[in-house]
């Protein structure tokens, strides 16, 4: 069965895989995402990188359709970016591709997606004493075993992300919202 398209989420194939295989671009484009357009100079600054670096990897985003010009907020010679898509969608074929480049993109992408989301809790839990008391009591870090088939495992993956698409369709721009990020992970374990 082959999922709608949908304008917003940009679909990972071997050649945009390629271009965006690479920890620094996946920290720009995350940053573009969810911190809205900017320029080479200010994610260089926000990142610690060199504003060299940062040109060359937006360049390259560009070139695979993962961000574009913002020219409504550009003054003069200054470049501002911003995101194309509001998501990726990660296909598992990737992962088999004929080609080794491939597989090996596939397989850093993965392990960098895997990296930021460590990161992503390590940061909240660093900080979360200077959010309201709400946020205290509105997170969750919890853990399930169960013990299911590949078909049950890939039916639960399908209705938790149909449940917050859900949620997605009732994103507000109230004063107390804020971005929230939602990991979930489905694998095997192995046992002794």
């Amino acid at each position: 069965m082959t999922e709608p398209q949908d304008p917003q989420v940009h679909n990972l194939d071997a050649r945009s895989l390629r271009g965006l295989a690479h920890p620094l671009r996946m920290q720009l484009l995350d940053a573009l995402r969810f911190g809205g357009p900017a320029t080479a100079s200010q994610l260089a600054a926000k990142l610690g990188e060199s504003s060299g670096a940062t040109s060359y990897h937006l360049r390259q985003l560009a070139a695979h359709g993962f961000i574009e010009d913002a020219p409504e907020r550009g003054k003069g010679r200054e470049r501002w970016w911003k995101a194309a898509h509001q998501g990726l969608r990660f296909d598992d074929a990737l992962l088999t591709d004929s080609n080794p480049e491939v597989r090996g993109a596939a397989d850093l992408y993965l392990h960098e997606v895997a990296t930021i989301q460590t990161r992503d809790l390590s940061t909240w839990l660093g900080n979360r004493h200077t959010w309201p008391d709400a946020w205290s009591r509105a997170w969750d870090m919890s853990s399930s075993t169960l013990r299911l088939t590949p078909e049950l495992t890939q039916e639960l993956v399908e209705k938790m992300q149909a449940l917050i698409d859900t949620y997605r369709e009732r994103a507000t721009d109230a004063d107390d919202a804020a971005q929230v990020r939602i990991h979930t992970h489905a694998f095997p374990l192995v046992t002794e």
